[in-house]
């Protein structure tokens, strides 16, 4: 059956300016003249027969219609931009590239992957081990494991799982362990990955949180990474102020201890990232499937855990 469209020139300008709320912000995106733009909604409104938006002393405000409208064209012009990627790009088959910072990679992703491997045995998956956001058409990158606020310029991005962080170390010196104020007999460790995360507490928040004052929250070796930390605190060094879903793996196998029951949540979280309209991919859809349902069983059997804690004091 033939599809009756409105021309898409002029549908593509109206979606632009209808996002932006702005002429100008329309015509500077598509590289056309801002007159150009005008002209290409004023054709669509009389094709259409009804206007599309209005100028009021704030500035555009779209009609109903046009604003319901909306989300469906963005999506549109996503899908048509995905499918003119394909018909250019090279054939990927059934592999999916994920950037992922180092540490989650290491410690909460690398170990789950055997089990997406089982259920889709026709997805490749390569892990690109990053700290930056990921170079997505430079690096050939699908999708993004990221830990921040989930806000990135031009991305869309799907919370996978909230973080807490914990004091942990190892079984030696946890067994020494009986108030915070004994830290003071310990080297503590400092993770410095969160040092953009102003609601994550470092040592000295955490220790004036506990009410300790005989402790020098400053001495201790310091790691940009969280793996390097927990693994200098899983040989002894002494007791890291530790991300619980990058600890929890060793925490289960009792590499680790938390040798105290209080957790404090902060606000960044691991986010699912990506371009708009790359993870419509067959292996990108099931990926973000599977991954979001281990980081729901992982959450539930860490609430199970601490009520089970909390009932046992």
């Amino acid at each position: 059956m033939a599809r009756r469209l409105p021309p898409l020139n002029a549908l593509r300008a109206f979606e632009a300016v209808a996002r932006h709320l702005s002429i100008t912000g329309a015509a500077d995106e598509l590289g056309v003249t801002p007159g150009a733009v005008s002209q290409s909604v004023k054709a669509l409104e009389e094709y259409l027969g009804r206007p599309l938006m209005s100028r009021t002393p704030r500035g555009l405000v779209l009609s109903d219609a046009a604003a319901a409208a909306l989300p469906a064209l963005r999506e549109g012009f996503d899908r048509l931009e995905e499918g003119a990627k394909r018909l250019t790009g090279p054939e990927r088959g059934g592999r999916l590239t994920v950037s992922v910072a180092p540490s989650f990679a290491a410690k909460w992703l690398a170990p789950r992957l055997g089990d997406f491997n089982a259920e889709f045995p026709d997805i490749d998956v390569q892990i690109h081990a990053s700290m930056g956001l990921a170079n997505f058409e430079a690096e050939g990158v699908d999708l993004a494991i990221r830990y921040g606020a989930g806000r990135w310029p031009g991305m869309e991005a799907t919370l996978l799982l909230r973080e807490e962080v914990t004091p942990v170390c190892a079984h030696r010196i946890a067994d020494e362990v009986g108030s915070p104020a004994d830290l003071a007999k310990f080297t503590l460790i400092h993770d410095d990955s969160s040092l953009n995360d102003e609601s994550c507490p470092d040592w000295a928040m955490w220790l004036k949180a506990a009410g300790v004052t005989n402790v020098d929250a400053s001495r201790g070796p310091r790691f940009n990474q969280s793996n390097l930390a927990l693994e200098a605190a899983i040989s002894g060094r002494g007791v890291v102020l530790a991300k619980r879903a990058l600890a929890q793996a060793d925490l289960d196998t009792g590499r680790l201890v938390a040798p105290f029951a209080m957790t404090t949540p902060i606000e960044f979280a691991y986010w699912i990232a990506h371009p708009p309209g790359r993870a419509r991919s067959r292996p990108a859809r099931r990926f973000i499937e599977w991954v979001l349902a281990q980081a729901k069983d992982y959450e539930a059997l860490v609430q199970a855990n601490a009520s089970l804690t909390a009932s046992s004091l």
